[in-house]
């Protein structure tokens, strides 16, 4: 926090076992800093996360808040940008089924200069299909959910909604 980082987000990455003797495996996030704990119970295995996670980051150089690569993309910037992917979004239908919206973001992301981050979600939906989180760092954050039959076509729903969202913001004036 005295970084100005993000709060950690806590994922359960696996649970083995049969239901008497349970393994839980959490990760840990922090900005593009991951870690990951396993335990008996939900909370130890975040708890090991967590430390490990503090110790990585305790090891860092003193000046490393400063290299530490920040999106300077914001709503403004996307407004004006003149990029090709930017100006391709804004002109053309996000309307295709067939598309490949996560190739189309992480092209945009890497022009704009923001980072994509696909964060499942453990639960599938009322219909059964799984979900997960698009998550930009764009200034401010931008969070977008999709859901699919498969991790992938949640991805690309997910991304799907986040473009359109961009085009929205780009687009306003």
């Amino acid at each position: 926090m005295k970084k100005g980082w993000r709060l950690p987000d806590y994922t359960l990455a696996q649970e083995t076992g049969p239901p008497h003797k349970r393994e839980f495996t959490m990760s840990c996030r922090v900005e593009n800093f991951v870690e990951s704990g396993s335990g008996t119970s939900k909370k130890i295995a975040k708890r090991i996360a967590a430390e490990k996670l503090i110790a990585k980051l305790q090891s860092l150089p003193p000046n490393f808040p400063e290299v530490v690569k920040r999106s300077s993309c914001t709503w403004d910037l996307l407004k004006n940008s003149s990029g090709e992917h930017i100006l391709s979004l804004k002109r053309n239908p996000l309307s295709a089924s067939s598309t490949d919206y996560v190739k189309i973001l992480a092209d945009l992301a890497d022009e704009q200069n923001f980072i994509v981050n696909y964060l499942e979600i453990d639960e599938q939906n009322v219909n059964g299909q799984f979900q997960c989180l698009a998550e930009l760092s764009t200034n401010p954050v931008t969070v977008c959910h999709g859901s699919g039959i498969s991790p992938v076509s949640a991805h690309n729903e997910a991304a799907h909604n986040a473009l359109q969202y961009l085009k929205i913001m780009a687009s306003k004036k």
